[in-house]
């Protein structure tokens, strides 16, 4: 398992040692806040892409590429997924 060029077993040592620092009864609060956090963060950039939206629809500025680009990405994912897919059942 690979997340953000972090292994498993470093990612069980960081959980270890989140649990010998804080306790196990403070992680539900921990989680509770991170995930708060990550929420309004979300939120922020949401806020943000809608606001540069709404001004370069007010300068006259076209959007409507990052359209196009999104269903051309969306378009080689859904290819790459059928490849993948093949290539999966393949090896079964």
């Amino acid at each position: 398992m690979q997340f953000l060029f972090i292994s498993g077993g470093e990612i069980f040592f960081i959980l270890f040692i989140v649990v010998m620092v804080f306790g196990a009864d403070k992680l539900p609060g921990i989680a509770k806040g991170l995930g708060k956090g990550m929420r309004q963060l979300r939120d922020a950039t949401d806020d943000i892409k809608r606001e540069i939206q709404k001004s370069a629809e007010k300068q006259g500025i076209d959007t409507d590429f990052t359209k196009d680009i999104r269903k051309e990405i969306d378009e080689v994912k859904k290819n790459v997924d059928d490849v993948t897919g093949t290539i999966k059942r393949g090896t079964k």
